[in-house]
């Protein structure tokens, strides 16, 4: 029996599994068998296997936004709207077949845009050029998933599954979960805080699927099987996404109004150049990103020509991103809060 046989088998046997309490045990074990079964298809261990050709497109500019959608959903057309870039676009399917970037100018930023080929259900098993796909997905900041509005929450479901699968974990965070890796003493299992959804003797045989005896696990918040079985596999991404509902001039205004209420959602119109500017602003908020403009001692700030960085950034990072020797030779910055005319002053050690 193959990998994808075998995977069918537990996924129908979590289908026909009432979920309960009594039940709980049994399905996390499945969980646990499917996510080690779905890893091996993802990384065959084999050395004879000849690799995919892969999209070689360099990362640049400050932040890079990968677009992933089913075709003919206007993934081209926005490139073409928002970068510049020609990207070809027609009324029948795939016609990308290539991953092609473009570059987002906005408020001094360059933000790199990737219009990937669509995918087809049964992506994450290797269809089409699926494994491609969601590799530079992996890669990216940021996921616009673009819907056609008429049939958005069908192929919402269904793309938010294809990425789950292959580890993506959309707006969400990492599990609050300790794990640490011992070579003996058994398994050592904690949490902070109760837990409804955990066991030790679930952790310990969901530890033992992996051939893991020696373990140290610390559980700080309420979770379960899933988020167990994403900390121990170490190789899931946590990105943020926004649903981009596109052909909205197709639907009635009570739907725009319903999709546009949905989290993380934005409505466009490609073609009637309809609310892109809303979803640039949006891009830019998830992002992240932040301006630093920099002064000489006496002078007004070059607002022409900000440093950009991301949310969170210390004077350490403005400092390399100007010159990597500077933050070696500075013992303090003066630093301005947009709105404020009061300096702060910022010793870096």
């Amino acid at each position: 029996m193959g990998l994808l046989e075998k995977i069918k088998d537990i996924e129908a046997e979590m289908a026909r599994t009432q979920k309960n309490k009594a039940t709980e045990y049994h399905m996390g074990l499945l969980k646990c068998r499917l996510a080690k079964l779905r890893s091996q298809l993802l990384e065959p261990s084999g050395k004879g296997g000849a690799k995919g050709e892969g999209f070689d497109v360099l990362k640049s500019g400050h932040a890079r936004v990968a677009m992933v959608g089913f075709p003919s959903v206007g993934k081209s057309t926005l490139l073409t709207k928002v970068t510049g870039t020609a990207s070809a676009a027609a009324a029948y399917e795939f016609t990308t077949l290539t991953c092609i970037p473009g570059v987002i100018q906005y408020r001094g930023a360059e933000i790199q845009l990737l219009d990937m080929p669509g995918i087809i259900e049964g992506a994450s098993e290797g269809k089409g050029r699926g494994r491609q796909v969601i590799a530079a997905a992996r890669t990216s900041d940021l996921i616009l998933i673009m819907l056609d509005a008429a049939k958005g929450e069908v192929t919402r479901k269904k793309l938010e599954k294809e990425l789950e699968t292959c580890g993506i974990r959309l707006n969400s965070e990492p599990p609050n979960i300790y794990y640490k890796q011992k070579s003996a003493g058994g398994l050592t299992f904690n949490s902070t805080c109760p837990l409804t959804q955990m066991t030790e003797k679930l952790c310990r045989d969901i530890l033992h699927e992996y051939r893991i005896f020696h373990a140290e696990v610390l559980f700080r918040e309420d979770l379960g099987a899933e988020e167990l079985i994403d900390v121990i596999e170490g190789n899931r991404k946590y990105i943020k996404c926004i649903y981009v509902y596109n052909k909205i001039d197709m639907v009635s205004l009570e739907e725009v109004d319903r999709l546009a209420r949905l989290p993380h959602s934005v409505v466009v119109s490609c073609d009637l150049n309809l609310n892109l500017d809303y979803l640039l602003e949006v891009i830019w908020e998830y992002l992240g990103l932040v301006r630093v403009y920099t002064k000489k001692r006496g002078e007004y700030p070059d607002l022409g020509d900000p440093v950009i960085l991301r949310n969170g950034a210390t004077v350490k990072y403005v400092c390399h991103s100007i010159h990597r020797s500077l933050a070696s030779e500075l013992r303090y910055a003066l630093v301005w809060v947009s709105g404020t005319n009061i300096s702060h002053r910022i010793f870096i050690h």
